[in-house]
């Protein structure tokens, strides 16, 4: 591109809508013309970005159960590297940089949704297992999703909104149009990152805010099983803004349910019963538990069912779209979808031949490491594990692209339960039990769950190259590198995290690997399941799909701790109060979009911080403050800590001068 193009960059009129008959889309970067995209700066910084926000994302999945999508700050860092070093015609590298950097948040994903468990369950997981689980997982979703983009991308062109895929691609083109976004992005990234290392590190107040800090709160948590909880924290809170207000309501009243109806009814109801028909280790009569006891034995699992249920109605509703994508792909693979197309620069895959021979290879491989691994030599169970692997992987790939296509939100948690419930009663049946099926079944759903959350990630980018004009083999091809460098940085900081905290104490939350944990062990061990709770949740599911409300979204607040949904619903509202207050519909939305690089500053910064912080305990330098924080001081300074941050970030999305 020239000065004159480069200035004049724009997204074509018709790229958000449907296209008329026989209209067709041109990107920015023409399909006539070649760009820089694969270079070696491109390569280098995207690798350099996975290993960053891959390690970042890890620690934030891990501390409160969401992993955020790296792809809109790492956009911004790669801009602002374009910027700093005046490269031109730097639009191509951006998206190659951004689409290996957002390996990260996939691959984090699939991981410490899954494999945290095994810790929880004292089995042994070296970091080559976890890494050829994650590595494996993620190859096989780019594989298996190839053949479904131009469905996705091309076929659909205006009838999905790709929220974030949307949102990426105007931050991509702001800053080639001479954007100044990283400056209020890394001003964000450095004060969130400093308000969540000295808490995470020092100890100066308490992480979480609880009704408990005050004597009523106190007696009505005591006696009436209600308490009130939020986490305090910037990464948490810039996540809940990037949400949204809507929907951070529909998780946090999933969340509100559970917390203050389904708990302290079950006080009331069962308060001298002890409920351990699935669970002998339950010894305490319900009403002598306290609410957060309620929620771990209880509560959790209707959210459990919810989620598995979510998962299921996903599927039938993307029956349709399943057929279809097969079907092109199956015209593609005979060479009757080939046209004129195939030879434009912008609608190139990688073969179809490589793409069945490579998904033929990695399935191999995968049967490999089950055979000699974790099924130790045993055939029969390496090969319907693979068969099961496969055949879920596939069919839950569309599943995942259209969930990101439609919503922005994959619902990798709920299919991956599904996995799990599906591989232990398929394993035990064929005679894999105990501490070694458990195993099992969770590197299964390991390889599974990276496979789905890597199919939606990798959606976006692909909108996003589709949109701006990228060379989709090109995307593909380097998908693959930044996968492997993602499933090495994820294994071993979970191993670190693992050194430094454990899984089993509450220093690291990991709600979705608990899930996981209390679904596999009672299948596994010859215990039973509460199955009455998981059918009440998946009742209340379909319910929920019923009146049209999302059911993924209800079922994740339900099992995610209160103190992790609450803060959603403040970073939601805080979005809509910003995008409200002016007359002017062009002047709200600046004002939210810039709230929206600074909340991924929040998020990137804390997350980052605190894996830094996790570095300096595992080397020994760890400070003492569990006394400070059993002092209700430390709460209300919390409280006074966190009204700072947020009127700071309400002043820092009022637009300057400048803007």
């Amino acid at each position: 591109m020239d000065n004159k193009e480069q200035q004049n960059i724009e997204l074509p009129e018709n790229a958000f809508r449907e296209l008329k008959e026989g209209e067709e889309y041109t990107p920015i970067m023409k399909p006539d013309r070649d760009y820089p995209q694969v270079t070696t700066w491109s390569v280098t910084w995207g690798l350099l970005m996975a290993v960053l926000f891959s390690a970042a994302a890890a620690y934030l999945g891990l501390k409160v159960g969401q992993v955020f999508e790296a792809a809109i700050p790492i956009a911004i860092i790669a801009i602002g590297l374009s910027q700093a070093t005046k490269r031109k015609n730097a639009l191509g590298e951006n998206v190659i940089i951004q689409s290996i950097g957002a390996c990260s948040g996939a691959v984090v994903a699939g991981g410490i949704f899954v494999m945290p468990a095994i810790y929880m369950l004292d089995l042994q997981a070296d970091f080559f297992k976890i890494f050829l689980a994650a590595a494996l997982g993620g190859i096989l979703g780019i594989l298996f999703l190839i053949p479904f983009r131009k469905y996705f991308v091309k076929d659909m062109h205006g009838k999905y909104p790709f929220p974030e895929a949307t949102a990426t691609t105007q931050v991509l083109v702001s800053g080639e149009k001479g954007g100044s976004q990283a400056k209020p992005l890394l001003m964000a990234g450095l004060i969130g990152g400093l308000y969540d290392f000295v808490v995470a590190t020092f100890g100066w107040w308490n992480e979480n805010v609880t009704s408990r800090m005050i004597g009523f709160g106190e007696t009505i948590a005591d006696k009436a099983k209600f308490v009130f909880k939020v986490n305090t924290g910037a990464a948490v809170f810039g996540l809940g803004y990037i949400v949204g207000l809507k929907y951070a309501a529909i998780i946090c009243a999933g969340s509100i349910f559970v917390w203050w109806i389904v708990v302290p009814l079950m006080a009331i109801i069962f308060p001298d019963t002890v409920m351990n028909q699935w669970d002998p280790t339950i010894t305490a009569t319900v009403g002598s538990m306290s609410p957060e006891d309620i929620f771990a034995n209880y509560g959790r699992s209707l959210g459990i069912g919810a989620i598995a249920m979510a998962g299921i109605i996903g599927i039938v509703k993307s029956w349709g779209i399943i057929k279809s994508a097969v079907g092109l792909a199956a015209r593609e693979m005979k060479g009757k979808g080939a046209g004129n197309e195939e030879i434009i620069r912008t609608q190139r895959d990688i073969s179809f031949k490589v793409i069945a021979i490579g998904s033929v290879a990695t399935l191999l491989i995968t049967y490999a490491f089950f055979f000699f691994g974790v099924m130790n030599f045993n055939l029969l169970h390496a090969t319907v594990a693979i068969i099961l692997v496969a055949v879920i992987a596939f069919l839950f790939t569309t599943v995942a692209a259209n969930a990101i296509a439609i919503v922005g939100s994959n619902p990798v948690s709920g299919m991956t339960l599904m996995t799990l419930i599906l591989a232990s009663v398929v394993m035990v049946a064929v005679g894999l039990k105990g501490n070694a099926g458990m195993l099992a079944a969770l590197l299964m759903g390991g390889v599974v769950c990276t496979a789905l959350s890597m199919a939606g990630s990798f959606i976006t980018d692909l909108k996003i190259g589709y949109w701006l004009g990228t060379t989709p083999k090109k995307q593909e091809t380097f998908k693959f590198v930044g996968t492997i460098v993602s499933a090495a940085t994820v294994a071993g900081v979970m191993m670190l995290l693992n050194e430094t905290y454990g899984f089993k104490g509450d220093a690291l939350a990991a709600p979705q690997a608990h899930a996981m944990a209390a679904v596999i062990s009672p299948l596994m061990s010859g215990q039973g399941a509460p199955w009455i709770l998981y059918g009440i949740g998946a009742l209340i599911a379909l319910i929920l799909d019923r009146c049209k409300v999302p059911a993924l979204a209800f079922a994740l607040g339900m099992f995610i701790p209160i103190q992790l949904n609450i803060p959603l619903i403040v970073g939601g509202a805080v979005n809509w109060y910003v995008g409200s207050r002016s007359k002017d519909a062009a002047a709200n939305k600046a004002r939210v979009d810039k709230g929206t690089l600074l909340a991924s500053g929040f998020i990137a910064g804390g997350a980052l911080m605190g894996v830094v912080s996790a570095l300096l305990k595992f080397g020994g330098i760890d400070f003492d403050y569990s006394a400070w924080w059993a002092n209700h001081a430390s709460e209300l300074l919390s409280l006074v800590a966190y009204i700072a941050l947020i009127l700071y970030f309400v002043i820092a999305t009022k637009p300057s001068k400048k803007d």
